[in-house]
């Protein structure tokens, strides 16, 4: 009768709703007056899994990088997984920022979370590292939800997703 339960914690980007929202950022961005005769572009790429922006000055980057991020939170598409690079010249005196979309859990990110719970010292928990997720495991229904609490309460830089769960 000892069962085991276990959840399965990741960090994904639903790159559909990537391509949603970035379609209705290059759409608003048409529209906007403040945008009128100037170039703001957005590409998604997403077999390299990044987004590049394109703009004419740093000013009007950051404009169409607050239009797209409306349009990602909205969508539900977690922006803490998006590293943004540096704002780089390009041709036409214009600029451009590449921005790469995290998929999974980085390595780093992943002995972090281990080690909290292991700091977190709750019986039975046990956390194992599998490629880019992490298996959480317990014989306590109630330890994992305490476990899963904890992990929401701490800010490790990347959004989690909980799943899988099974007994």
């Amino acid at each position: 009768m000892a069962s085991t339960y276990s959840f399965d914690v990741t960090s994904n980007i639903d790159l559909p709703e990537v391509d949603n929202a970035v379609n209705q950022a290059r759409k608003e961005i048409g529209q906007r007056f403040d945008f009128k005769g100037s170039i703001a572009a957005i590409d998604l790429d997403q077999k390299a899994s990044t987004l590049t922006l394109t703009a004419d000055d740093n000013f009007k980057l950051e404009s169409v990088w607050d239009v797209l991020q409306t349009r990602l939170i909205k969508r539900s598409v977690p922006v803490k997984n998006m590293k943004r690079e540096e704002i780089q010249a390009a041709a036409g005196s214009t600029v451009r920022q590449v921005i790469t979309l995290q998929q999974g859990i980085p390595s780093d990110a992943a002995r972090e979370i281990v080690k909290h719970l292991k700091d977190l010292k709750m019986k039975k928990v046990q956390a194992a590292i599998q490629a880019d997720q992490i298996r959480v495991s317990s014989a306590s229904k109630d330890e994992l939800q305490a476990a899963m609490a904890a992990l929401r309460a701490k800010d490790f830089g990347i959004a989690l997703q909980f799943g899988n769960y099974r007994s």
